[in-house]
């Protein structure tokens, strides 16, 4: 695996006296809050942020530039809460806002997600967050207002194809295209894909995630109002592990869930996670990332086969690889009818831009060996997962 590595030393060199800063992780939190502009009456959402912090900067093996990154990430989720709050509070209208109908695309990663959710984004009925969107969630500011929350996407996709090239190859990410609710939903594992931080997912795993969506449904009423009304369609692997939260707070959502081969889904995954942890870490610790994500996966699927049977037949819709990763033109039009939506020849003559390799990227390959797994560790952990794959298969023409 190669980095960007002159321009990664040099940042990290120029961002070294900065780095003690992680000493002092809750004084380093209290400047965050300010520049945030960050107000008082909730509490609970910042402290937790607090804590987050506190033990990322623990984190072992951080780099500056990862110490950035948390808090660039803390500052956002800040800033972003902040600013939905003064904007319900100056036109609360907005919560009465009807999120209706949305879809929401789940399933592990690598598993077509992100095809999906662009093949869903060709309808001129749907309506998909834009990364620039949910970095800086906002009312309809005019043309000045996109240009500079444009900019701030652009400057962090600059960095991520700076730092770490490959990355783009993977997953990549455009300031003005579609994108997964991660960036705007507070609390997820993503932070494990960045540092070691051992306190993390004890804490994440005993959280109750119904506030969390409660905001993201906030985002959307804020992203919705004053704008024309579309149906949203949304995507994270992460939700998978959610499910109930997201259908207490979304609850005439229609969840489409896209299938894999595991094996292959937490290759490629690892992968991903490579990529973007060697930034933030130094040294990669190749078979740690296997390790913890095939815990991470492997119960983010199982807590989504606890929740299937809550969702009626009619919100779920299973999408096998098939029908996007390999046959596209023909899974296209079954997806649309699925989620009750219409399919025209507007949005098959789109397609092929939709299904085709960004241009100019390298093809992406992977092995579970290199992360300390085997076929056999997969299948194990994932044996009723694929009992239900199993049954996808053999139920969908």
């Amino acid at each position: 695996m190669s980095f960007g590595s002159l321009s990664f030393t040099l940042a990290n060199l120029l961002l070294r006296p900065d780095f003690r800063s992680r000493r002092t992780p809750d004084q380093a939190f209290d400047r965050l809050l300010t520049d945030a502009g960050y107000g008082e009456g909730d509490e609970r959402f910042a402290d937790d942020f607090r804590t987050v912090l506190r033990w990322w900067a623990g984190a072992q093996d951080l780099t500056p530039l990862g110490w950035v990154s948390a808090r660039g990430h803390v500052t956002r989720h800040l800033a972003n809460r902040a600013r939905i709050r003064r904007l319900m509070a100056e036109h609360p209208e907005i919560a009465a806002e009807q999120v209706e109908r949305p879809v929401f695309v789940v399933g592990l990663p690598r598993t077509a997600t992100t095809l999906t959710h662009g093949v869903l984004s060709l309808s001129p009925e749907h309506r998909c967050p834009l990364l620039w969107e949910l970095l800086t969630p906002d009312l309809d500011t005019g043309p000045a207002g996109r240009a500079k929350s444009i900019r701030t996407a652009r400057t962090l996709t600059g960095s991520i194809d700076r730092f770490s090239p490959r990355f783009r190859d993977i997953h990549p990410l455009r300031p003005e295209g579609p994108e997964e609710c991660t960036f705007a939903l507070p609390h997820t594992v993503m932070p494990l894909s960045q540092a070691r931080i051992p306190q993390y997912l004890p804490w994440h795993d005993g959280r109750d995630f119904v506030p969390d969506y409660s905001h993201l449904k906030q985002v959307y009423q804020v992203l919705q109002y004053g704008r024309p009304r579309r149906r949203w369609v949304l995507k994270s692997p992460l939700h998978l592990e959610n499910l109930d939260a997201l259908r207490a707070v979304f609850p005439d959502a229609t969840i489409v869930w896209t299938h894999r081969d595991p094996a292959v889904a937490v290759a490629s995954f690892c992968s991903l996670v490579e990529h973007g942890m060697g930034v933030s870490t130094r040294p990669v610790d190749l078979h740690g990332i296997g390790a913890t994500w095939l815990e991470l996966l492997s119960r983010s699927v199982s807590r989504g086969l606890a929740a299937r049977p809550a969702i009626p037949p009619r919100s779920l819709v299973d999408v096998p690889y098939s029908w996007l990763g390999t046959e596209p033109a023909a899974g296209a039009p079954k997806l649309y009818a699925a989620i009750g939506a219409r399919w025209t020849e507007r949005d098959a003559a789109r397609l092929t831009d939709i299904a085709a390799r960004p241009h100019g990227s390298r093809p992406h390959r992977y092995d579970l060996a290199r992360y300390g797994l085997t076929h056999d560790d997969v299948e194990s952990a994932f044996a009723d997962y694929n009992t239900l794959r199993a049954n996808v298969d053999r139920s969908r023409p």
